[in-house]
């Protein structure tokens, strides 16, 4: 038996003002206008292949997979989606691109925009576009201008004079090139890629600089095509299943570290064990830790082991998640932590815990316990640290050394500061 129209439209805007309901109750909806935006798009026309209920969930909706049947194209969860549209701050009349399509975000922005805006939204994928088209057109918000290109150099004419007001990036962005695209205090909301680590970010260009001013979300986005993609530069340590990826930072040789990482009894050393008293709860995320790890400890990685491998030596091996890891010569030292108790929520409580493997592994596992503890004096009961985007107008080199807290991309120099715990009053910050 199919349902009427009438009944499918009923519950369409029912489903659609209880979702507008939980995420206003849950805070991501924290202004009128973004609550009204919500409450207007009919969510459900930009994903007709799901069930009504499936296209209303606070969940992302898949709606392109590549033949290997990764996902690389979807409607984000409405959480995330509301959130960085608050971070977008986009008022009536603002000139607003949207940078990876799919319809559904333009359509809030151009609500958020109103008649009087001018709403972009581009991707490199043509059939990306040609069904944000369709739905676009289909739901009344045929003015948004659709563009079919490669975010990494946006079209000429494309931007306008003075710069957009805000740019929203809705993929997985390892760079920002938008810096000179956006008006002088202008808002651009990005998920941001620090070391395989991924962030939504806003930022306000001041002085021709991108800088952060609100809490870092955790997120994650389908991952850019074309000249901007990420590139893992993910080496295997041989003979081991052992993989690690630099993504930022001076990539180095790991050969030299299958002796370390092979249970072979000639070669064999107990790994070093450095315990920091250090603990979290079971559902307390870890992000702020490595990437400020990342950026203290030089020779930053992430490792990696082969689900179907039988490394005897990284025990436990990381099973859902790539650890934070260091590379000193033949040695290495990799985070991890162990289950210490139930937890008063029964979700238990972890211990961080340092393992270091090779010759020198104690050595490099001290060093990262001393990162580990000098964030939980410093910085772990702080405000989100801040960061400061400039552009190197495609010069940077992401080998030029190690310099505390910086990320050199190749369009831009983003450097981290880290507030510190206050002692007496303020905030303070380091580099």
């Amino acid at each position: 038996m199919t349902t009427s129209p009438a009944t499918e439209v009923s519950d369409a805007s029912e489903l659609r003002h209880q979702l507008v309901e939980q995420l206003h109750a849950d805070n991501h909806i924290r202004t009128a206008a973004v609550e009204r935006a919500f409450r207007t798009v009919p969510r459900h026309a930009f994903a007709p292949e799901v069930p009504l209920k499936a296209a209303y969930a606070d969940d992302t909706v898949p709606t392109r997979h590549a033949p290997d049947g990764r996902v690389i194209s979807s409607i984000s969860a409405p959480w995330l989606q509301a959130d960085m549209l608050e971070a977008a701050r986009i008022q009536p009349g603002h000139h607003v691109l949207e940078i990876g399509s799919g319809g559904y975000n333009a359509a809030l922005i151009a609500e958020l925009a109103g008649p009087t805006g001018h709403v972009t939204t581009l991707d490199i994928d043509p059939t990306v576009t040609e069904r944000a088209a369709r739905f676009l057109a289909a739901t009344g918000y045929d003015d948004v201008r659709i563009v079919t290109a490669d975010a990494e150099h946006l079209p000429a004419g494309l931007v306008p004079d003075g710069g957009f007001d805000a740019i929203v990036v809705t993929v997985d962005a390892w760079d920002l090139p938008w810096i000179g695209a956006l008006a002088q205090g202008g808002r651009l909301v990005a998920p941001l890629r620090l070391h395989g680590y991924h962030w939504a970010i806003g930022f306000t260009k001041v002085n021709g600089a991108l800088l952060s001013d609100e809490p870092l979300i955790v997120c994650g986005f389908v991952a850019m095509q074309g000249a901007g993609a990420w590139n893992t530069n993910r080496r295997t340590v041989p003979g081991t299943g052992v993989h690690l990826p630099w993504e930022d930072g001076t990539r180095q040789p790991v050969g030299q570290l299958a002796a370390a990482l092979t249970r072979e009894p000639a070669l064999t050393r107990e790994p070093a064990v450095i315990r920091t008293n250090i603990t979290v709860g079971g559902q307390e995320p870890l992000d702020l830790l490595t990437l400020y790890l990342a950026g203290a400890l030089p020779g930053f990685c992430r490792l990696e082991v082969d689900p179907d491998g039988d490394n005897e030596v990284l025990n436990p091996p990381p099973r859902h998640w790539p650890a934070a890891a260091i590379v000193r010569g033949t040695s290495l030292a990799r985070l991890t932590h162990e289950r210490i108790d139930d937890g008063n929520d029964g979700k238990g409580r972890y211990e961080f815990v340092v393992h270091g493997y090779g010759d020198q592994g104690h050595l490099a596992a001290q060093e990262m316990a001393k990162q580990v503890e000098h964030w939980q004096h410093n910085h772990r009961g702080a405000r989100c640290p801040l960061l400061t985007v400039r552009p190197t107008a495609g010069h940077a080199t992401v080998d030029a050394g190690h310099e505390p807290h910086v990320f050199a991309k190749k369009h831009a120099r983003i450097t981290v500061d880290w507030p510190i715990v206050p002692s007496n009053g303020g905030n303070r910050s380091t580099g």
